[in-house]
């Protein structure tokens, strides 16, 4: 049982960090903060849906796509721990992971359910933890964390009320640099894959 947990745990907290949920919550808040209670809840039910497909879709093929493409796992956790590095580089500097430019009709998908929820970083962290962890525990911590994320936009106004939207700032700052530190640690492992001394170190 206690292994079970601590796997569950390992793979949680990574997604976790990645989909920022406190953060968004203040950008879908700012997004629909003067619509109807159902209009509001339906372009939330609407991101959180079109996050979860597009979130499953990578985990259960993404690898085939590796496959298909011919990258081995060493190479993509490099590539993909660069990647998710250079996003939190730029989530501490400039405060967001990605541009947001959209309407209100559009904006349940884009950029709210992708990128925002289910972005490059999202799934970068998918396809990198299904290859170091059994695939039903990578997946019941997705669902878990969308559910989260799904509370969480459900008591948005709540949150950013309580807390403040300078505060959620900082939340999603001190986020972005723990996920720094996981994709160096992507990063070293990918070269311990491939076999590189330099991993060593």
């Amino acid at each position: 049982m206690n292994s079970w947990i601590n796997l569950l745990i390992l793979t949680f907290v990574p997604l976790f960090i990645v989909i920022d949920a406190l953060g968004t919550a203040s950008i879908v808040v700012a997004f629909v903060g003067d619509m109807e209670q159902a209009s509001r809840r339906k372009i939330m039910n609407s991101a959180i849906a079109t996050a979860t497909v597009i979130g499953l879709v990578f985990l259960f093929f993404g690898q085939f796509i590796l496959n298909v493409m011919g990258i081995s796992v060493g190479s993509f956790a490099i590539g993909g721990g660069i990647v998710l590095l250079v996003l939190s580089i730029k989530q501490v500097i400039t405060g967001q992971m990605v541009d947001m430019i959209a309407t209100r009709e559009t904006a349940a998908i884009v950029p709210i359910g992708t990128p925002l929820i289910v972005g490059p970083a999202t799934i970068t962290t998918l396809l990198l933890l299904v290859t170091q962890y059994p695939i039903y525990i990578v997946l019941l911590s997705f669902i878990l964390n969308m559910l989260l994320t799904w509370g969480v936009f459900l008591l948005g106004e709540r949150i950013v009320r309580v807390l403040g939207h300078s505060a959620l700032n900082v939340i999603s700052r001190v986020f972005s640099l723990l996920l720094a530190a996981i994709a160096v640690s992507m990063v070293i492992n990918g070269l311990n894959l491939l076999g590189l001394p330099i991993a060593a170190g």
